[in-house]
């Protein structure tokens, strides 16, 4: 369930970090430091909180958001390509050390098959969640419009678990990619 802290949101660390430099500016002009240092208080919040919003912790097929309890399993697409792959590399390496040109084809292709699974779960599971997450916050807008606390405590897990699946898949992609 969420815990719908604000030191894990995106939007609230732009809205502080453009505030901050605001009061950093305010500050500047007008030669009160005491602006300045709550100027860049403000925009070191901003960058905890930006730096919050994206933490994601992945245990196997498994993302969780530690600041909100989220959980999201990977899209079985990408586990079953990241065997494929597994197996294929290893089909791939045995036909070479053994001069077995149709195994490590074989091999190959079984590789290339599993890289190609596993990008199509990682892009189900980052556009899923980035549905999730905007279905949720219009959803919880509405909800807290409307007084109705158990439908917005719904959609706002709705969006909690959508921000980790969709931090889920940008983990694993970055890796992919050695960022």
């Amino acid at each position: 369930m969420s815990a719908n802290n604000d030191d894990s949101s995106t939007l609230g660390s732009y809205v502080n970090a453009a505030t901050g430099a605001a009061q950093r500016a305010y500050g500047a002009i007008t030669g009160d430091s005491s602006y300045q240092n709550e100027g860049e208080a403000t925009q070191n919040q901003a960058k905890a909180q930006h730096e919050n919003s994206h933490t994601t912790a992945k245990l196997g097929p498994i993302s969780a958001d530690p600041n909100t309890g989220a959980t999201a399993k990977d899209n079985e697409n990408r586990s079953t390509g990241s065997w494929d792959q597994t197996i294929g590399s290893t089909k791939e390496a045995v036909g070479n050390m053994i001069g077995n040109d149709n195994l490590r084809r074989t091999g190959a292709e079984q590789n290339a098959a599993g890289k190609e699974e596993e990008a199509k779960g990682q892009l189900q599971d980052w556009g899923e969640g980035i549905q999730n997450r905007a279905q949720g916050a219009i959803g919880s807008v509405g909800a807290a419009i409307s007084g109705d606390r158990a439908e917005e405590q719904k959609f706002r897990d709705m969006h909690d678990e959508g921000k980790v699946r969709q931090r889920g898949a940008e983990v694993d992609m970055a890796k992919k990619q050695g960022a």
